[in-house]
């Protein structure tokens, strides 16, 4: 009765859409001086940090909206294997003080935007077929 995949594919959306539009408002409103000094710390051009504002606020709209939602969930891929790379790089397999991963947020929000890759956005989106 209730087994409806777009309604599925709306919410993994949504979710993922959403909680990193919070993380994109966070780095308009503070400034990515973190990222900044990451990248450069990491032997690459400053200007790649910018990136971060593709990545973390346009892209989510997108997904939001389910406007080219794969190419969107591919570029937040990308922007998420960056910060793990940037950000925990030495540390992959560390543990918090919690006992999760220390990627597990950046981690939770890579495998979400491969699941969205693989499964479309659905009917309930700006570009459904």
């Amino acid at each position: 009765m209730f087994q409806n995949s777009d309604i599925a594919k709306l919410i993994i959306r949504l979710s993922l859409g959403i909680l990193m539009l919070f993380h994109g408002v966070e780095k308009i409103i503070n400034g990515i001086s973190g990222v900044k000094y990451l990248t450069t710390n990491a032997g690459l051009p400053e200007f790649l940090a910018y990136g971060i504002y593709v990545g973390e606020f346009v892209v989510p709209i997108f997904i939001i909206l389910g406007l080219y939602a794969r190419v969107a969930s591919v570029v937040l891929a990308l922007n998420m294997l960056m910060a793990i790379f940037l950000a925990h790089g030495g540390s992959l397999f560390a543990l918090g003080e919690h006992g999760a991963p220390v990627i597990e947020l950046p981690l939770f929000y890579l495998v979400l935007s491969v699941s969205l890759f693989l499964l479309g956005s659905g009917r309930y989106s700006v570009n459904s077929k």
